[in-house]
């Protein structure tokens, strides 16, 4: 193959993978070989519905594009048919999806992953990337962690502020029926 066509395909990665910007997302790589291609396609279409998307790569042509960047890590992955799953809102989306979906499809591989320079390693691997929380999970529990005490103190302060606050009410009550309230020793 010419050092053009060479150029060509890894211009063609780039702008697939990191979509024409400087930053490439983290991803992961898997296997589809052996695959039929309506099993191929099904899955390709599952992924599509939720951004994700897949790319089958050259090896060396991948490594030469991930030299210097965040996913240089997954180059120990690329042996054989290789193809990168990336898009979505993280990885943790994609592994999430991948995992689901190739449950119906034992034959694909997974090999491994990558997460904010963290590799995960095979099957075992994405499986545990998969139960990480995404980013807006993550944000929503540092919400939730954020506002309970103000909720339970405000719960607090609520409580005796409603109980005196039915107290004046009854008292009231009694006065505007023209009843006598009990005299304090």
């Amino acid at each position: 193959m010419s050092k053009t066509v060479k150029s060509m395909i890894m211009r063609d990665y780039k702008s697939r993978i990191a979509q024409g910007t400087e930053e490439w997302p983290d991803a992961m790589v898997l296997s589809i070989r052996g695959v039929k291609a309506v099993d191929t396609t099904k899955l390709r279409h599952g992924l599509a519905k939720k951004n994700i998307r897949i790319t089958v790569v050259q090896n060396a042509l991948a490594k030469k594009m991930f030299k210097g960047t965040n996913l240089a890590p997954l180059d120990e992955f690329l042996t054989g048919a290789s193809a990168l799953a990336y898009g979505g809102s993280s990885v943790v989306e994609v592994a999430r999806e991948v995992v689901a979906l190739i449950e119906k499809m034992p034959q694909v591989e997974l090999k491994g992953a990558i997460l904010d320079g963290t590799v995960f390693k095979g099957k075992k691997g994405i499986e545990e990337l998969s139960k990480f929380p995404t980013k807006d999970e993550a944000i929503a529990n540092v919400v939730t962690l954020v506002v309970s005490p103000a909720k339970k103190l405000l719960g607090q302060i609520k409580g005796p502020g409603g109980t005196i606050a039915g107290i004046i009410k009854a008292i009231e009550s009694k006065l505007e029926s023209g009843e006598a309230i009990a005299k304090v020793a």
